[in-house]
């Protein structure tokens, strides 16, 4: 028996065909001007499709969190074709990527929770981007989802009173209480011990099959390969062996 993800429709399986979720092609991108330009993405070229989990290695300072940027519409596109559920990014509006990051589920290693609110108060964040759900119906959600990340005990503390393992946990809450149709994942399991960082992305995992959600995620964590449906290496900005399939 498939078990479901809070609040969500019974699951549908997902082929890989149709439309892709993310389409990059001859991106490149630039930091810095004159003499102190550097380039660290070079011609990338990259599809993920509905339901898919991609993993992305490589060494730091690589690229790779650069690319999760312009692909969650964080960062202008400078060079190539970024077309994200449908939206092409390269010319976009401040609008346009506003009402696209709706969709898009980001989870970075900072956390970026708001220090006044309880972890309830920031995963019903996420909630909020649903439409036609009250307030009980958001507040209900945050606690299912903080519930599957194994807070249920932690509901009303504050940040401060949460180690760095339970804040990383409340920021992968709040950014699948969205229901998003693309995550993109910055390194999740890298303030989390082995067991929990386990749980989080095998929840990762059936988000991607039971909803035909597209995944990216950046990790150096070898204890977790095994979720991925393709392995991408990134090395001095370019995308290496971008079609081994895992399994």
């Amino acid at each position: 028996m498939t078990t479901l993800l809070p609040g969500s429709a019974p699951p549908t399986a997902s082929t890989g065909e149709g439309p892709a979720t993310v389409s990059v092609r001859g991106l490149s991108h630039w930091y810095g001007t004159g003499s102190m330009e550097r380039q660290v993405l070079q011609g990338i070229d990259l599809e993920i499709h509905p339901g898919e989990v991609v993993l992305l290695t490589g060494p730091s300072g690589c690229g790779k969190t650069t690319l999760l940027t312009l692909v969650g519409a964080l960062r202008q596109v400078m060079e190539g074709s970024v077309r994200v559920l449908g939206c092409e990014l390269k010319g976009s509006s401040r609008h346009e990527r506003q009402l696209l990051r709706r969709s898009v589920g980001m989870i970075f290693q900072g956390h970026n929770l708001l220090r006044c609110l309880t972890a309830e108060q920031n995963v019903q964040m996420g909630a909020d981007l649903l439409p036609d759900l009250g307030y009980r119906a958001r507040r209900d959600l945050s606690r299912e989802w903080l519930r599957a990340v194994g807070l249920s005990d932690h509901l009303g503390k504050l940040p401060h009173d949460l180690s760095g393992g339970q804040k990383q946990r409340v920021a992968i809450a709040r950014a699948l209480a969205a229901h998003p149709r693309l995550l993109l994942a910055d390194e999740p399991t890298a303030a989390l011990d082995s067991r929990t960082g386990r749980e989080v992305v095998d929840l990762l995992k059936r988000l991607a099959r039971d909803e035909g959600c597209g995944v990216l995620m950046v990790t150096h964590d070898p204890r977790i390969l095994d979720v991925a449906d393709r392995l991408v290496r990134m090395e001095d900005g370019r995308l290496w062996a971008s079609e081994v399939t895992v399994g």
